[in-house]
């Protein structure tokens, strides 16, 4: 590709310095993450550094707009598409000049998943990069999913190239956010899965009881297990164990919500049955004896789940990374994901999302 005159070839470059910006399913919030990157040629290696990470909870109007996005007829979507990305724009604009921090080589947008249908050959990340461009004035890199899903694949997970070169040393990296998925070596090639659903069973739960989320796993805590219900469950999960699809939204709410808004069962118990559910299905991946497991998202604050898994995983050391790392985990990676989309290099693997090749996946706005 010829370069324009003047602008510098930031294939070359040693140190980036990045925006990655993640929107996941459990509606917390935009996570705005500074990052820089540093490439160790001499050891083929990567090392991050996080500057500054903030979330910008959504407002009422966003949270109701971006739950029911898959409901709104074309039109409103694509206008829907449009403003959200104006909207990042400007919280983007805002966080640099509140923190002082330099310009980035570029911003990396999740965008927030609204369909996410593999099996169909589509998936759809609401925030467009255009309008983020537009309000901006920066570079910008989205829609990472797109390209894997026309490949054949599942479109995710695309965390696990971030666990391959920036947290190589645990032998799993486990995350729990709307949905719980693991990432790990094998036999020198990356593996990574959707295990199950996480936070957006917990938070659905929760709002019954006109609260956001399950402080410390307290309400689960004081429920018992519901046999019939922990079954349905395991039964439900077990159509998806063999080929671990990507799970989403749809497969939420078609398999699993009517399960949990069952109330002839005591809110406290399905908590206390769908945190036990989340905890043996995590079990059932995790095959060494002894080993290190990093696990970030927000169920990593969820003390009471944390205290069951430690209990079922007990020879598996679980390591929870402070606070910033914690919270701030994928949006550092799709940081990253878009470092190697800028120097034209693989940052989807198909050995985890069953393309039938690796991809460079990324659409850029310059």
């Amino acid at each position: 590709m010829q370069m324009k005159a003047g602008r510098t070839d930031l294939t070359k470059k040693k140190t980036y310095r990045m925006l990655g910006l993640m929107s996941g399913t459990s509606l917390d919030g935009l996570d705005v993450a500074y990052c820089s990157f540093t490439y160790d040629q001499a050891n083929h290696s990567w090392k991050f550094f996080l500057h500054e990470a903030v979330t910008y909870p959504y407002p009422a109007r966003w949270k109701n707009a971006l739950s029911g996005a898959h409901l709104y007829p074309g039109a409103e979507l694509i206008a829907l598409h449009h403003a959200y990305g104006k909207w990042l724009g400007e919280k983007v604009n805002a966080f640099l000049k509140k923190h002082r921090r330099s310009r980035p080589e570029a911003i990396a947008s999740h965008g927030h998943t609204i369909f996410h249908q593999p099996d169909k050959g589509f998936t759809f990340q609401l925030g467009d990069g255009n309008a983020l461009h537009a309000a901006t004035g920066l570079p910008v890199i989205s829609d990472f999913r797109s390209l894997d899903v026309a490949l054949g694949g599942e479109g995710a997970p695309l965390v696990p190239v971030g666990d391959r070169y920036l947290f190589g040393d645990y032998d799993y990296c486990l995350n729990l956010g709307g949905i719980a998925n693991i990432s790990m070596e094998h036999a020198g090639v990356r593996r990574a899965f959707d295990i199950c659903f996480c936070n957006m069973g917990f938070n659905l739960l929760a709002g019954e009881a006109g609260r956001a989320y399950d402080a410390r796993g307290r309400m689960a805590s004081s429920g018992t297990i519901y046999k019939k219900l922990l079954d349905q469950l395991n039964k439900v999960y077990g159509r998806y164990r063999k080929r671990r699809p990507s799970l989403g939204r749809e497969i939420f709410e078609r398999d699993f919500k009517s399960l949990l808004t069952n109330r002839e069962i005591p809110l406290a118990d399905r908590m206390r049955t769908f945190s036990e559910s989340v905890a043996l299905e995590i079990e059932r991946v995790i095959s060494k004896k002894r080993a290190r497991m990093l696990v970030t998202g927000g169920g990593a604050l969820n003390v009471f789940l944390m205290g069951r898994l430690q209990e079922i995983l007990n020879q598996i050391k679980i390591v929870v990374p402070n606070t910033r790392i914690l919270g701030f985990k994928e949006a550092i990676v799709f940081a990253f994901l878009g470092v190697l989309h800028i120097r034209g290099e693989v940052n989807v693997l198909s050995s985890v999302t069953k393309a039938k090749m690796d991809s460079c996946s990324g659409v850029r706005v310059c």
